[in-house]
């Protein structure tokens, strides 16, 4: 039992360090594989200040001056309509639950590499008419999760209803739009006195052509005042939030390293206790003739034995670990190679270091003095 303790030790230790290496690595490649197939090659423009620290506007031709740079291959945009939306007609005014109602135009879901959840995006047909898509966020803060084509929901909006034609899957690289609720653009401007200024411009361009899109992003959509326009590539957004999270992952490895320690301070008291208790065997194997060598070695790999063993299951406990919370977060689960070997080598190294001086006190025993 005392054995078991010791290895169960450096199990523990082992496992921590192996989930807290792979489960990183498990999220990096998710990222890796959401910015692939959302595309690191979207920009967003929106208005940024006035010199009198006031919010500037983007022009209404913003959209169109967008597309005239010739490697921007599609854009498009939303706009803020100042109106809030309501579940009905019976909520307090001031009760936004944090969303906002924007124009949209039906060629934006393509530019954002969106898809409808639910009913269908904005149309031609539509898009002039009291009609709106709900963001994924929305739609989850209005309680509205499916749509009946016969009996549609519909939500409140300035002083009349709205029909839900839509919802929204998640967007990751414009959480603006999951917390909106998109309207038209001419639907806009008829109903809630939209002025027609986009507050955002998005635009897609080819990778290579990304930062030079961005250096006169700015001078295009307002020549007049382009330090007031604010560009950002939200793809770094991410990437930066990912970076955040390594901080907490090394503190994680740390407290890996102390369990580690702590279980080779364990495997260390046992074998010395161990010699204290086989000194009449340690006697009698000197007294057939074993040498100090042999002593030591038998000890040593005893305790290394002991360690690997330990460190053998804390690599498994760790792979079961990493599975597990890579699948309940939908990632794949990366398990490094490197790391699992590691693992095992590590708890050895351990092991060999904790179990040096015990295996070197039995070496020393007289025979005499061990069989007495």
């Amino acid at each position: 039992m005392r054995a078991v303790l010791s290895a169960l030790g450096i199990g523990i230790g082992v496992a921590a360090m192996v989930a807290v290496l792979a489960i990183p690595a498990s999220g990096a490649q998710a990222l890796h594989d959401k910015l692939a197939a959302l595309g690191t090659n979207l920009l967003v423009a929106g208005p940024g200040k006035t010199m009198f620290d006031k919010e500037a506007k983007l022009p209404d031709t913003a959209v169109p001056m967008a597309k005239r740079i010739a490697p921007v291959t599609a854009a498009s945009a939303t706009g803020k309509t100042g109106k809030t939306v309501r579940r009905n007609d019976k909520i307090d005014a001031g009760e936004t639950s944090g969303l906002t109602v924007n124009a949209a135009r039906p060629d934006l879901l393509d530019v954002l590499g969106g898809k409808a959840r639910e009913g269908t995006f904005l149309t031609a047909a539509n898009s002039g008419f009291p009609a709106v898509v709900l963001g994924s966020i929305a739609a989850q803060r209005l309680g509205i999760d499916h749509i009946d084509p016969k009996h549609p929901p519909q939500v409140w909006i300035g002083d009349q209803w709205f029909t839900v034609a839509g919802i929204l899957s998640p967007m990751p690289l414009a959480p603006e739009v999951e917390r909106s609720v998109l309207v038209g653009w001419d639907a806009a401007v008829k109903y809630l006195g939209f002025d027609g200024h986009p507050s955002a411009v998005y635009l897609r361009a080819p990778e290579s052509d990304v930062d030079s899109v961005r250096s006169v992003l700015g001078q295009t959509l307002s020549p007049q005042a382009p330090n007031e326009v604010e560009v950002r590539r939200p793809s770094e957004a991410l990437a930066a939030q990912k970076l955040t999270s390594s901080t907490y992952d090394a503190l994680f490895l740390g407290l890996g390293g102390v369990a580690l320690l702590v279980g080779g301070v364990g495997v260390a008291n046992t074998m010395v206790i161990s010699v204290l208790e086989r000194r009449r065997e340690i006697g009698l194997r000197r007294a057939l003739g074993a040498t100090k060598r042999q002593i030591r070695g038998q000890f040593l790999t005893e305790s290394v034995l002991l360690s690997g063993l330990g460190g053998l299951c804390g690599v498994i406990v760790g792979v079961v670990v990493t599975a597990s919370y890579a699948l309940s977060q939908g990632w794949p689960a990366v398990l490094p190679l490197g790391t699992l070997l590691g693992g095992v080598g590590v708890a050895a190294l351990v092991g060999a270091i904790a179990g040096a001086y015990p295996a070197m006190r039995a070496a020393k025993l007289p025979p005499t003095q061990a069989l007495a």
